[in-house]
């Protein structure tokens, strides 16, 4: 499980196309400090197993499916990535409950500044936007972030300098795509409440 604290920005520094998947090389002197064969590291909020690590860099397949639902495919040589290690047992959740799970991507739409932060419009699939509410929680390339407004195909959210600075979302621009994951507590409620109608539909 993460927290959506982006850690530090990082570099993919070498990609490997295989025939139904693909061999990410990424620098991360902070998320590598102690890492190890197996261990989970969210790269732009998908979670992927450290297959090598060598120095501040490791090694991540991503299969197909993954290639196909974020926009990891994307990536290339020289490319930022966010990246976050797995919060310990006992840890502050200073964001919210990530689970590197992506749900969808979107598109930055539009980019708003101001003296002190910076609204992000981005656009929201249709499937998704049922579970994105104002003041809800969401995260955008593995960033926890608050909504601030939620339409029906788009949302934005205000971006303060600590993320503009030391996230993908102070580089990335109009067109740029980001992975989004809603709020596991929503999809757990929708799925309850679902059940309960369909047992109270069968018993009447």
């Amino acid at each position: 499980m993460f927290t959506g604290i982006v850690e530090e920005l990082g570099e993919v520094t070498a990609v490997e196309t295989l025939d139904d998947a693909c061999r990410f090389r990424l620098r991360g002197p902070v998320v590598t400090q102690g890492a190890k064969h197996g261990d989970s590291i969210a790269v732009n909020g998908v979670c992927l197993t450290v297959v090598d690590h060598e120095g501040d860099e490791f090694t991540a397949d991503v299969m197909a499916e993954t290639l196909n639902r974020s926009s990891l495919g994307a990536l290339a040589v020289g490319s930022r990535v966010n990246l976050e290690r797995p919060t310990a047992v006992g840890d502050r959740l200073g964001g919210h409950i990530v689970q590197g799970h992506v749900d969808g991507t979107g598109e930055i739409l539009d980019r708003t500044p101001s003296e002190h932060w910076e609204i992000v419009k981005i656009s929201l699939p249709a499937q998704l936007s049922r579970y994105v509410v104002e003041k809800g929680s969401i995260t955008v390339d593995g960033i926890s972030l608050t909504v601030v407004d939620a339409g029906r195909d788009h949302f934005t959210v205000s971006l303060i300098p600590t993320t503009l600075a030391l996230t993908t979302l102070g580089i990335k621009k109009p067109g740029d795509p980001v992975n989004l994951e809603v709020d596991v507590i929503a999809k757990y409620v929708e799925r309850m409440l679902g059940d309960r109608v369909a047992d109270e539909g069968v018993t009447r």
